[in-house]
C-alpha cells in the first residue's frame, strides 16, 4: 500500500525517539520512507520499527534509504560476518561450535556513538532483533541536542570553538583493539580523529554536543589536567537520566539511531542467553563545527 494515512508516529515519551506503526520494510514506498525519515528528524535521531519479520537483505534495502552502506568491519576471526553480504555486521554473544557467531558478546558496553574516532564517521545504524533473551541487553540512547542545550551557559561558552580527539584503541565494550596500546605516554600519541565539540546537524541545523567516547579522549587546547576537568564535565552532564531513553527489545524491532546527535549503550546480560541481532551502518559526512564554534 503505497498511501501514507496508516502510518502512525507515536513518541516515546522519553527524551528521544518514536515508534513507526502501519509499515512493512519490505515493501516500503519513496513516500512511507519520507514519514519515517522525518520522524527521525523530528524526533531527535531515534525511531522504532517493531514487528519487522523480514530477510537480512531487506534490512540492507531498507539501510540503503538513508544513504550508502558502510562495509561490515572484519570479524576477530578475521572472516566477514556473512561474506554473501560485505555489508551486514551481526551483533551476538552466541557461539556455536567453538565459533563466534557476531561481535560484542555479552558485556556492557559504555556510551558512545559509533566509529567516532574515524575522521568520517557514519551517520545511521540500524539495528533489527532476531533472537533475544529474557531479559538483559537493553539499549540506551541520549539526546545531545538537549545535552547542549541545557548545559550551564558558561560552559556552553567555554566549549565553544574547542575540538576532541576522539580515542580508537578500544571499542565500545572496553577491550583494546587488536595493534593498539593500553597506554600511551604521549598524548599526541593516542590514536583517532579529532572533531569539534559542538556540531550542527546537516539535515536539522540544530547544534549538539559531539562527545563520541571516552575512554583516552582529550581536549588538545588543554593541558591534560584541564581537558580531564572538562571532559568529566561534559561526560556527567549528557549522561543524566533525564536526557535518555531506554529499547528494551521484542523480536522484529527495527531500531534506527543517528549518530550524529545521540550516543548509546547497552547493558549486560547473562552469557549463557543467546541474543542476535543483524546491524547496518550508513556513511556519514566530516562532522561541521556549529556556526559560533567556527
Amino acid at each position: 500500500m503505497s498511501s501514507t494515512s496508516s502510518i502512525r508516529v507515536v513518541p516515546t515519551g522519553g527524551a528521544l525517539g518514536a515508534d513507526i506503526w502501519g509499515v512493512n520494510v519490505e515493501t516500503l514506498t519513496d513516500s512511507q520512507f519520507d514519514v519515517i525519515h522525518r520522524a527521525w528528524c523530528d524526533h531527535d535521531g531515534v525511531v522504532r520499527l517493531p514487528g519487522q519479520f523480514g530477510s537480512a537483505e531487506a534490512l540492507l534495502d531498507f539501510a540503503a534509504r538513508f544513504g550508502e552502506l558502510d562495509l561490515a568491519p572484519i570479524s576477530t576471526s578475521g572472516d566477514l560476518y556473512r561474506p554473501d553480504l560485505p555489508h551486514l555486521t551481526v551483533i551476538s554473544n552466541i557461539v556455536e561450535n567453538g565459533k563466534e557467531l557476531g561481535a560484542l558478546g555479552h558485556y556492557e558496553s559504555a556510551w558512545h556513538t559509533d566509529m567516532s574516532y574515524n575522521p568520517v564517521p557514519p551517520k545511521a545504524s540500524i539495528l533489527h532483533a532476531q533472537e533475544l533473551p529474557i531479559a538483559g541487553g537493553d539499549t540506551g540512547y541520549c539526546n545531545m541536542y538537549t545535552a547542549y542545550e541545557t548545559l550551564p551557559d558558561e560552559v556552553r561558552e567555554q566549549i565553544q570553538g574547542m575540538t576532541c580527539k576522539h580515542d580508537s584503541s578500544r571499542n565500545s565494550v572496553g577491550e583494546v583493539r587488536a595493534g593498539f596500546k593500553e597506554t600511551y605516554e604521549d598524548r599526541g600519541e593516542v590514536p583517532g580523529a579529532v572533531h569539534p565539540l559542538v556540531c550542527t546537524h546537516p539535515e536539522t541545523g540544530r547544534d549538539c554536543l559531539y562527545l563520541g567516547r571516552r575512554a583516552l579522549a582529550f581536549i588538545p587546547d588543554l593541558t591534560e589536567k584541564e581537558s580531564d576537568r572538562l571532559l568529566h564535565t561534559l561526560w556527567s552532564h549528557a549522561t543524566q537520566d533525564h536526557l535518555h531513553w531506554y529499547q528494551k527489545w521484542r523480536l522484529g524491532d527495527i531500531v534506527v539511531w543517528d549518530n550524529r546527535c545521540t550516543m548509546h549503550r547497552r547493558d549486560a546480560l547473562d552469557p549463557r542467553a543467546r541474543r542476535l541481532l543483524n546491524r547496518a551502518q550508513v556513511k556519514g559526512e566530516i562532522p561541521t563545527p556549529a556556526s559560533r564554534a567556527a
